[in-house]
């Protein structure tokens, strides 16, 4: 009953913000749904006594029903979309947005959907909240942003609207390759595929999830979209929709067609290592923050793409911790740029410098953030990537000595982006800049505690993997 809750809180209460009137009644109403969904994740995963699935009749007529199921990497992925839109939305409280009550609202309903994908158990159901997704981020990034974010929506939704047409295909031929035309996962899990019709379906679901993570070629929506559109946007965008991917690999690509995985896996680890070291070398070259922080998630993403394709127990124990630290990484990285961008109106290194004289508290939590984003011990993203890197080792000694090479850039673009945004000189844009809010500050302070205490003690996380990586590796 918990998977229900979790869609069940934030679709309710995002129809229900489209009906609220009163000036800032909507923020508060977003923040206390989104705290809610908080509560029952939480719940969830400290044992509570109420169940955690939930099955029933559907849409009997297709052999389709709304079963829902939470294993260990549903709740990681749970956990970090509750979260996410708490802090988002405290975060962003100062900021103002033409017709608020429509973005809380739609925002909302986006987290509804990505509940929905992270619990489903059902190929119909899973397919219709992955579109429920879609749609009302379609909305906000078209309505919400700079200049060119029509163009950079349209672009997207073309992106994401092709990918899930193929995915479409491959679940109808499923659902008839099965005995009794069913769309339930087990029955998926199932099937005796032979090696061709594997090969043939595995690049119609692999292709939808490439694109939402994304990976080289499938990027390039990404870091426009993530320019354009509004940073509370972007930080869904780049903190919890991009683990779509990721997550769709694992649950429904990897256990479907195991034999395909195994044959195609040289070509996927390759495009993921061109992906880590071509977006590296142009998050170097980047004068533009939103950008940067696009490049750099590309990085990652396409290492936790890698890691899972080298299917083996430590690489996947990786992905799985890695997908919720990137999140929270990624978030707190949006958090700054979006403060940075509210105080200066700029978003451009060469016209910052001196942040640190003017903004201290900020300069000391964005620090922490730096030294996340290049996995230093003691954060959370060490334990995640020295065990992907251990994974793609025993698998293959010159894609992860390539790959490496992405850690020795990250550091680069990540300290010389601190160099140049918060040391220096003062610049006219940063010259009359002043501390941030304090919403600001106690978002990012929650970000911090998390990388610390997850660097230091990452066992929490590491054990809610076990159930999944066993199911896997046993496939």
């Amino acid at each position: 009953m918990i998977s229900v809750l979790l869609i069940l809180i934030p679709l309710i209460a995002g129809i229900a913000t489209f009906l609220i009137k009163g000036n800032n009644l909507h923020k508060q109403w977003a923040v206390l749904a989104s705290l809610a969904a908080l509560v029952v994740s939480l719940l969830g995963i400290c044992g509570s006594s109420i169940s955690l699935n939930y099955d029933a009749s559907w849409i009997p007529t297709f052999g389709s029903r709304f079963s829902t199921k939470i294993d260990g990497m549903s709740q990681i992925l749970c956990l970090l979309t509750a979260i996410s839109y708490p802090l988002i939305f405290i975060s962003t409280y100062k900021n103002e947005y033409k017709n608020a009550r429509s973005f809380y609202g739609l925002m909302l309903l986006s987290q509804a959907g990505l509940m929905g994908v992270f619990v489903a158990a059902d190929a119909l159901l899973f397919y219709f909240f992955w579109e429920l997704t879609l749609i009302p981020l379609y909305f906000l990034c078209s309505k919400y942003g700079g200049d060119r974010r029509i163009a950079v929506t349209f672009k997207f939704f073309v992106y994401t609207f092709v990918g899930s047409l193929l995915m479409l295909i491959g679940i109808v031929y499923l659902y008839y390759k099965t005995p009794h035309h069913s769309f339930a996962l087990a029955d998926f899990y199932a099937l005796k595929l032979s090696i061709k019709e594997q090969g043939f379906i595995f690049w119609l679901f692999f292709i939808a999830f490439a694109i939402k993570m994304p990976i080289f070629p499938f990027h390039t929506w990404q870091p426009e979209a993530y320019e354009e559109t509004s940073t509370a946007v972007t930080m869904v965008l780049s903190a919890v929709l991009v683990k779509m991917g990721l997550f769709a690999v694992i649950r429904w690509v990897v256990p479907i067609f195991p034999d395909a995985v195994t044959h195609n896996a040289p070509i996927i680890i390759t495009l993921c290592v061109i992906s880590m070291l071509y977006a590296s070398l142009l998050a170097v070259k980047q004068d533009n923050f939103k950008r940067m922080i696009a490049y750099s998630s590309i990085v990652h993403m396409a290492l936790m793409c890698a890691s899972i394709f080298a299917m083996n127990n430590i690489a996947l124990k990786g992905v799985m911790i890695q997908m919720f630290n990137h999140g929270i990484n990624m978030l707190g990285l949006w958090i700054v740029a979006d403060a940075i961008e509210q105080k200066t109106g700029t978003i451009k290194f060469s016209e910052l410098g001196g942040l640190a004289q003017k903004a201290p508290a900020l300069a000391i939590l964005f620090f922490i953030m730096a030294l996340a984003n290049v996995a230093l011990p003691l954060t959370n993203a060490f334990v995640g990537e020295f065990l992907m890197f251990s994974g793609l080792f025993q698998y293959n000694v010159y894609a992860s000595s390539l790959a490496l090479l992405s850690i020795i850039l990250a550091a680069v673009y990540t300290l010389n982006m601190m160099q140049k945004v918060f040391y220096g000189n003062t610049l006219p844009a940063t010259e009359n800049t002043t501390e941030v809010k304090r919403n600001v500050q106690f978002s990012l302070a929650v970000l911090s505690i998390i990388i610390i205490v997850l660097g230091v003690y990452p066992s929490p996380l590491i054990n809610l993997t076990k159930d999944t990586v066993l199911f896997i590796i046993g496939k």
